[in-house]
């Protein structure tokens, strides 16, 4: 196979878009979800992020990248505003209309409205969920911290409900996430399906991994 190299003179010199698809392509599959806010006005937003991390389990945190604030960022501006968002995860069955809350509506324009997802609200945060989402998390902002080496900002904000199928909790918490339909994305514009290899034992240095992946019981219950 043969091997390209890119020194950082040559990077700095790529052309724009080149360069940006690129670099975010390097970072690997990540991981597909709406953002959902609200403004103080009352009026949702939506937008598809691939920079969604996790922080920590106790206290429950989650935080994501946002792009700098040289134009207007509605999500960014709405969560600074009320506190709250929500994260859900893009499925293969809404893809075309996640793709497209990326595209830059007016402020006061619902990507909701103009994507036909269907917007839903719980009783625990007034930030708006995307109802066709099977894995739906609400948070509360908890730091907003400004990263001087290229003005992006990264908010981490604390889980304060979720709302996930009963089916894809294993009995020791893990979830299935791919029963879920739950897709992920390459680059900027990429879109991939997953497919499990395995899921394997905690590594010890006296002895080697081994498989215990079992798909998760079917409850009784449902918290959606």
């Amino acid at each position: 196979m043969m091997q390209k190299q890119f020194t950082r003179d040559q990077i700095d010199r790529l052309e724009q878009r080149y360069r940006a698809n690129l670099i975010n392509s390097l970072s690997g599959f990540k991981s597909a979800n709406l953002i959902g806010t609200r403004n103080a006005e009352g009026n949702t937003n939506l937008c598809i992020v691939s920079s969604v991390f996790h922080v920590g389990a106790n206290p429950p945190l989650m935080g994501m990248l946002m792009r700098p604030h040289t134009v207007v960022r509605d999500t960014l501006s709405n969560l600074k505003t009320t506190g709250e968002f929500t994260i859900n995860h893009v499925n293969s069955n809404m893809l075309l209309q996640a793709h497209q809350t990326s595209a830059r509506y007016e402020s006061d324009v619902s990507e909701f409205e103009q994507t036909n997802l269907t917007q839903e609200f719980s009783q625990g945060i007034k930030a708006p969920y995307v109802a066709e989402a099977k894995i739906k998390i609400g948070l509360k902002v908890k730091s907003i911290q400004l990263i001087e080496l290229n003005k992006t900002e990264l908010v981490i904000g604390e889980i304060i409900e979720l709302f996930l199928p009963s089916t894809i909790i294993a009995d020791d918490g893990y979830l299935d996430i791919e029963a879920a339909h739950s897709i992920c994305v390459s680059g900027l514009d990429s879109y991939h399906n997953t497919s499990r290899i395995d899921r394997l034992s905690y590594a010890k240095p006296e002895s080697q991994p081994s498989s215990i992946w079992k798909p998760p019981k079917t409850k009784d219950f449902d918290i959606c």
